[in-house]
């Protein structure tokens, strides 16, 4: 599907308040196994909107509330830019909670759902295997949660 295509089918969901088919469409797009999607509640804090591609329950547990700056998802709605590792696995950076390696996944991307400049919430897609996204892909997946940020 062509990027126009997924930002108009991006939209329409957003506008029925259909996350769930939001995330379906950013999982099938990039290619991933598995994403979240979180919005900044009243609190301050990041809550789970919709998910895909069966994360495991204890790992569910975990990620329906996430402080900002903690994780992938908490620290790209803090900093305001797309978080990744080619391997959550063996990633030494910090910016994987050692919790995220339960869920089995390597290459990840966690983007902001920004409002202009504003996070509201983030984006995150992963994969069972290494992988690398490409700085087109990161761009493409922060105009995805731009149109998401439009309807929150």
């Amino acid at each position: 599907m062509e990027q126009a295509a997924l930002l108009d089918r991006v939209a329409s969901a957003c506008a029925e308040g259909n996350f769930d088919a939001v995330l379906s469409l950013a999982i099938e797009h990039f290619g991933t196994d598995t994403g979240t999607l979180h919005l900044l509640g009243e609190d301050g804090a990041l809550h789970l909107k919709a998910t895909g591609g069966g994360i495991p329950e204890p790992v569910m547990q975990i990620i329906r509330t996430i402080p900002v700056g903690k994780g992938m998802a908490g620290l790209a709605v803090e900093r305001a830019e797309p978080v990744t590792a080619c391997n959550i696995q063996t990633d030494t950076s910090g910016d994987v909670r050692p919790g995220a390696k339960a869920t089995g996944l390597e290459g990840a991307i966690c983007v902001p759902v920004l409002k202009g400049a504003d996070a509201v919430g983030a984006l995150g897609v992963a994969n069972q295997v290494e992988r690398e996204f490409t700085a087109e892909e990161q761009a493409l997946l922060l105009d995805v949660g731009r149109a998401i940020a439009e309807h929150v």
